[in-house]
């Protein structure tokens, strides 16, 4: 993986000016590719491209970005990795094309020379994120990949394009405007993420998954899909594949099989996270059947009832023979984190599980280069609770849902505490839920940690809109749970998991890989009913058939436990301190941008004990943070 940057200014810009710029922005991703920087300038065109590269694949100079085309008319930086770029590599030389050396960014640069970039884009098996330049149009397009695993921002303002791979790339340009999107803002108290296309800033935007951006100065920017989720997923849906369970299982395990293999190419060490749960579990041993010797694997543990999956992580491995390495960190080493999550994640982010997902990459960084991981698994095999708990409480009568919702709500939050994990947070969203009145509703309410986010945000009132608020999704995806899973599929998917680990991965210069997203897994699972995800009353069914020929029975069935940290234990404790001076009322009222009441009144019921409030607050404790770190 690496870093990329650049601008395309339409009035032009002195060599050594345009230099400066893009070195300035290059250099504030120095962590995504520690192994070097380059540049790449045509100051008449006032265009800037950078690169900071961390080497995998050839790691000669021949790797070396921004990289030009054999015919000189192209020039491409690049972050992320081309799985099938031998494939496409025979086939260009077929039609001529010559090779310098043997990385897959000069397969990607000589088959858009040759291909044109969109019939590339729709080729690619992969993850990535890449700029390239048309030096006789003078055109720049920016592609991310399928699924949104590599991130890509722009922002365009005054004829000046400015683009890189994290926000704090544009954020180094003195042109970029900083003013804050006030309702984007608002969606985040709601999701604790930034839903895309929004930022954190007004004036820039995420590039969403499967999209082209194509500018050409004095030109308005074009945005085309080449890979629509959506599309696919509704088209698995008319047209279910009708397989036999044998069928469904053994179809799975070949895609999956070719997916790790083509996972595990790297000319540097290469490991994998392990958890111990179906996703992962299944990464590493279709891993070790790809490599025929045993896989490297990590993980952490917490001493903290609830929260350690270390035991099972280390019954997997065992049973498997891989070469395990865990670590048991305690709250000071976990909390250490903390100040550093502005930095990391720069815009604001509040999934908890950002700490531990950071800890095990600094963890696994220390031995190998890249690790795979089992991401990707719930979404697209329905793993998470509220798929299944949707499907149920959409059979129940209303008074039905209303009592088993007061019951919920009677229960002393002590009694939540003594259960110990995450209890009483899953509780109080399944009281929540019970309440909705449609599925739409229901998902809502699951995945919100404010039920009110405009009204938190002073002078908002209103929050940017996401792919919950289309009108006609319901209609598009009538079954149940194939409309909770494709809502999971392109918003929660992307705008949380996959950032969460690809800014604490790359962090620490740890390239993840996720196999269980290839393209052809992704449509063959859309192609499957219910019944070969849903069964049983457990989730991801099929994927349990495909780990069985590789793990005993009791070694996967175990209850689903989450990756995370007892967030509201450490806000009562250790972090209390910090919380009370960035919830402080004088400087939320001072800030303005926060109504203090409804944020002090829930810190005080937390502190209390009467609520477990801890994901909320994480929220706004995570953006008075990146406010602190930003400015």
């Amino acid at each position: 993986m690496c870093g990329i940057a650049g601008l395309l200014s339409a009035a032009g810009e002195r060599e050594e000016a345009l230099a400066a710029r893009v070195g300035a922005m290059t250099a504030a991703l120095a962590h995504r590719g520690p192994d070097g920087q380059d540049v790449w300038l045509q100051p008449e065109a006032g265009l800037a491209l950078g690169h900071r590269r961390l080497a995998i694949i050839d790691l000669s100079d021949a790797g070396r970005q921004p990289m030009v085309s054999e015919d000189g008319r192209w020039v491409l930086t690049y972050n992320g990795e081309i799985y099938n770029h031998r494939v496409l590599r025979g086939e260009l030389e077929a039609e001529g094309a010559r090779f310098r050396g043997n990385c897959d960014a000069e397969v990607l640069l000589e088959a858009c020379a040759h291909w044109g970039v969109r019939r590339t884009a729709e080729r690619l098996n992969g993850i990535f994120a890449f700029a390239l330049w048309d030096r006789r149009e003078r055109r720049l397009f920016l592609v991310r990949d399928q699924l949104g695993v590599k991130p890509l921002y722009w922002s365009l303002r005054d004829g000046l394009l400015l683009f890189g791979s994290e926000l704090k790339a544009l954020r180094a340009d003195p042109a970029f405007d900083p003013t804050l999107d006030r309702a984007a803002l608002a969606a985040y108290l709601r999701f604790a993420y930034v839903p895309a296309p929004h930022t954190a800033y007004a004036a820039a935007r995420k590039l969403p998954a499967g999209h082209i951006l194509s500018l050409a100065p004095g030109e308005a920017p074009r945005l085309e899909c080449y890979w629509d989720a959506l599309a696919i997923a509704e088209a698995g849906q008319r047209q279910p594949q009708n397989l036999s369970r044998r069928e469904a299982v053994d179809r799975l395990e070949v895609l999956l099989r070719d997916a790790v293999s083509g996972q595990t190419m790297a000319d540097v060490p290469l490991g994998a996270f392990l958890s111990g749960g179906i996703d992962s579990s299944t990464v590493v041993a279709l891993m070790q059947a790809a490599t025929g010797r045993p896989a490297r694997t990590f993980t952490i543990g917490f001493a903290e009832a609830g929260f350690d999956e270390a035991p099972h992580a280390r019954a997997v491995a065992r049973h498997l023979g891989s070469e395990h390495s865990e670590l048991y960190v305690g709250a000071e080493e976990a909390l250490a984190v903390v100040p550093e999550l502005p930095r990391i994640y720069d815009e604001p982010f509040a999934d908890p599980s950002q700490i531990p997902t950071f800890l095990v990459s600094a963890m696994t960084r220390q031995s190998v280069t890249v690790a795979l991981s089992g991401d990707g698994g719930d979404e697209l095999f329905a793993g998470y609770n509220r798929h299944l708990w949707g499907l149920r409480i959409g059979r129940w009568p209303p008074a039905l849902r209303q009592t088993a919702a007061s019951a919920l709500d009677r229960v002393p939050n002590a009694l939540w505490q003594h259960a110990g994990g995450q209890a009483g947070e899953r509780a109080r969203k399944l009281s929540r839920a019970l309440g909705a009145p449609d599925l739409a509703a229901f998902y809502r309410r699951t995945v919100s940690q404010w039920d009110e986010p405009g009204a938190l945000i002073l002078g908002s009132g209103v929050e940017a809109a996401s792919l919950l608020d289309a009108s006609d999704l319901a209609a598009r995806f009538p079954d149940p749970l194939a409309y909770l899973q494709v809502l999971d599929l392109t918003t929660y998917l992307p705008d949380d998991v996959l950032t969460k680990v690809d800014r604490a991965s790359m962090a620490v210069g740890l390239e993840t890989r996720v196999p269980l997203l290839d393209p052809r897994v992704v449509e063959f699972a859309w192609a499957l009913g219910p019944r070969f995800k849903l069964r049983g009353g457990r989730g991801k069914w099929l994927l349990r058939q495909v780990l069985s020929r590789h793990l005993p029975d009791r070694l996967i069935d175990r209850p689903k436990q989450g990756f995370s940290v007892p967030i509201g234990a450490w806000l009562r404790g250790p972090l209390r301190d910090w919380a009370e001076a960035l919830l402080d009322e004088r400087r939320l009222r001072d800030e303005g941008l926060l109504d203090p009441l409804p944020v002090r009144r829930l810190w005080s019921d937390h502190l209390a004990g009467r609520v477990e409030g801890q994901y909320p607050l994480w929220t706004v404790l995570m953006l008075q943070a990146w406010r602190e770190a930003w400015g």
